[in-house]
């Protein structure tokens, strides 16, 4: 398990200190007063609003690509919009839609029988995750979740009433849990065991045989998997993508597979995500969403379907994008290789890198402010993802800033030095 500084203990016990201050001044609900802001989300705004204040800011914080959407993608949309298909959709999401999404589950993943009843098109991927959870988890359910882990997976437990209880995996570990570490953290109260691969922060990729193993260790204990897939088809090194719930009937029946259109297909702004899972979990996810949001955006969603009908020609897309994520990879992999201070493993999946701070002196909290402030370098820290010690680069970004922010980290870190 992670251990803490005293620093960082102090620092949070005046963060619980002011948000309970604030929350008795504002009279917030106790699911406000417990939530922490996205740390990527007020890197990426802080960039954003040094560079409208004229400042030459490398920003290696969002994570999403550079590219734009597929013109026939964005064609597909536009066109339902003319048909007026502009009003109130289905909850789940369109019929042709959802069933699309399940023959790519059938076809492309392996997972044997889906129906479009099991698939649920939600307002973004994020939001599918939030939905699986809230569908399973019950006040003081624990949720055991590998770290380094996606900022937002222990705010989503805490907003359902559960218990975020994260088990480390370091660099040296190749950023992934070993079944030993998995077996340890389940108790009587576990119900759910989140994977996600490829992973964000890290860009880790689990084997198949690794993941067979921990969903095995999974039901045998009788919990859920969330297998978040955002980034399946994000690849590189010829590694292959596996979803868990292909490995059997028994998982099939165990496993809820969160996705989305975001990261594939350039679509972020579009706020596409997708769910599958057993039928009663899909209903209730339907229900919960019915009493939420609604539908997603209706004429959104047959852009996504022209990205599902026209499989070839998306993933023609897909493979042009990964050509240059893949380029810039290796390049910033080889940059941050080179600096003094930095361990970098390789990543195979995503587009991060997770870089380790070995020689600096300073907390990633720390580093990271004090590069943004002298450098104009934006990274995120990798307390956010239950990683002291540890910053994120995303390289979906030009290779002019690639370029230009590791020439500012090497002088940043030689002045440490």
């Amino acid at each position: 398990m992670i251990q803490r500084s005293e620093g960082s203990v102090i620092a949070e016990a005046f963060q619980s200190a002011f948000l309970l201050l604030m929350s008795q001044q504002a009279k917030l609900s106790t699911w406000a007063s417990n939530i922490a802001p996205s740390p990527t989300l007020a890197v990426d705004a802080k960039a954003k609003e040094l560079k409208a204040a004229g400042e030459d800011v490398c920003g290696f914080g969002a994570g999403e690509p550079d590219f734009d959407t597929p013109e026939f993608i964005k064609e597909a949309c536009i066109e339902a919009i003319r048909e007026g298909k502009t009003k109130y959709a289905p909850a789940p999401g369109i019929p042709a839609l959802r069933e699309a999404l399940a023959e790519k589950y059938r076809a492309h993943n392996g997972v044997e029988g889906v129906t479009p009843a099991q698939v649920i098109v939600s307002p973004g991927g994020k939001y599918s995750c939030y939905l699986a959870i809230l569908a399973v988890i019950s006040p003081g359910d624990e949720v055991v979740i590998p770290a380094p882990y996606w900022v937002s997976y222990p705010e989503m437990v805490k907003l359902a009433g559960g218990v975020p209880k994260t088990v480390f995996a370091g660099q040296e570990a190749g950023f992934k849990i070993s079944p030993e570490q998995l077996k340890q953290a389940i108790t009587p109260k576990t119900r759910l065991l989140i994977l996600n691969s490829p992973s964000n922060p890290t860009g880790a990729v689990y084997s198949s045989e690794e993941l067979q193993v921990l969903t095995e260790i999974a039901l045998e204990a009788g919990i859920y998997i969330m297998s978040d897939e955002i980034y399946e088809h994000l690849l590189y090194d010829g590694v292959q993508h596996v979803s868990p719930a292909s490995f059997s009937k028994e998982a099939a029946d165990s496993v809820i597979t969160v996705a989305g259109f975001s990261k594939t297909f350039s679509m972020t702004g579009w706020r596409l995500g997708t769910l599958m899972a057993p039928l009663p979990i899909a209903k209730a996810v339907a229900s919960l969403q019915s009493q939420t949001t609604s539908n997603a955006t209706t004429f959104a969603q047959y852009g996504a379907l022209a990205a599902m009908q026209h499989w070839d020609q998306s993933m023609a897309a897909v493979s042009a994008m990964l050509q240059v994520f893949d380029r810039r990879r290796l390049r910033l992999l080889d940059g941050l290789q080179a600096i003094e201070g930095i361990e970098c493993a390789r990543a195979q999946g995503a587009f991060y890198l997770f870089p380790k701070l070995t020689a600096t002196g300073m907390s990633a909290n720390d580093f990271a402010a004090k590069l943004l402030e002298e450098e104009k370098v934006a990274v995120v820290p990798g307390e956010g993802f239950g990683a002291p010690g540890y910053i994120r680069l995303s390289y979906a970004t030009s290779d002019e800033v690639i370029e230009k922010g590791l020439e500012r980290l090497g002088r940043f870190c030689a002045k440490l030095g």
